[in-house]
């Protein structure tokens, strides 16, 4: 099976839309760019898709090495008189389930990264921009492509072949790069099973309700399934990037300004605990409280221990709202 590496293909797709997107905001006076920003997302995504070039090779050694590690196992499963050779096949319906069995993938390794803060590092080039456009799509880390595939080492390991895992996450990217609009309304019964701008908006937003909220990619089911999911008919007013962005346009600086972060917080750090929980722990920890995680936040909202000014900036209407669990 031949591997198809189409992604840097589709960007002259994608300079056409965001292009038509920018005429779109300046003849409405919607304001979705700011070229600064433009320009950083330029650079940080340029710098993104080089180095998915340079690591897609290496991704696939490892897949392969797994497939063929278990190998072994499949024969004494007696794969050959299921599916005709000692692998799953390619027929449609193997397809399907490998793209699903990929954004489940996509979910968990999503919200690990935005639940332990060195994986959060890596992440959050992307939600560093406070415009939400299809040029924010472009903000991709350049190194989470070393840790991304571990979530991925089962899917050759039971069979699907490696070219498809890889298949499988560039259609994902692809999906993805169509849900960062504003433009599009809520779709009605397609958000029951399937992500969208709107949902990923939540996603994007930095309103206290919003956080750790649809981590999906393809699928919004996942956050259905596990506890995460937000609908965002709550009339908020969304408000895009992060609680402590770079305040740069520099693409180096979007990149590693949380990696910085963190070493000056290990540094500054006076137990061996403390320095592991700076780097493990939860964005937001701190053994003082003089920061908190979404977690910690979340409780003192339940003990009603916020005041009126903190409920506020956190944009807070009611003690309940941001737990209230989002109906399907």
């Amino acid at each position: 099976m031949k591997f198809v590496y189409f992604i840097p293909y589709f960007i002259p797709v994608a300079i056409i839309i965001i292009t038509v997107e920018v005429i779109m905001s300046i003849r409405h006076n919607k304001h979705l760019y700011d070229w600064k920003d433009s320009a950083a997302s330029a650079g940080v995504g340029t710098g993104a898709v080089l180095m998915q070039i340079l690591t897609k090779a290496g991704t696939l050694a490892v897949l392969t090495a797994v497939f063929e590690l278990f190998d072994p196992v499949r024969a004494a499963l007696n794969y050959t008189a299921a599916f005709g050779q000692n692998w799953l096949g390619a027929a449609w319906w193997v397809w399907i389930l490998c793209i699903i069995g990929d954004d489940l993938n996509f979910y968990w390794h999503h919200r690990f990264a935005h639940t332990v803060r060195i994986l959060w590092a890596a992440h959050i080039p992307h939600h560093s921009s406070e415009y939400f456009n299809f040029g924010t799509s472009f903000r991709n880390s350049w190194t989470i492509f070393f840790i991304k595939p571990v979530y991925w080492l089962w899917m050759p390991a039971i069979g699907f072949h490696p070219v498809m895992v890889l298949m499988a996450m560039s259609i994902n990217s692809l999906y993805q790069f169509t849900l960062h609009s504003l433009s599009v309304p809520h779709l009605g019964w397609f958000e029951k099973v399937f992500n969208t701008p709107q949902l990923h908006q939540i996603h994007h937003s930095k309103n206290f309700a919003y956080m750790d909220k649809n981590f999906g990619g393809i699928f919004i089911i996942w956050d259905k399934i596990f506890g995460t999911f937000h609908n965002g008919r709550d009339g908020q007013e969304r408000h895009f990037g992060v609680t402590k962005p770079p305040n740069s346009y520099n693409p180096v600086k979007i990149v590693t300004h949380e990696f910085v972060n963190i070493w000056d917080d290990v540094r500054s750090a006076k137990t061996l605990k403390d320095k592991l929980n700076y780097i493990f722990g939860a964005p937001g920890w701190s053994p003082d409280k003089s920061s908190m995680t979404i977690s910690e936040m979340n409780k003192m909202i339940c003990n009603g221990k916020l005041t009126t000014e903190e409920r506020e900036a956190l944009g807070i209407s009611k003690p309940e709202s941001a737990l209230e669990k989002e109906e399907a």
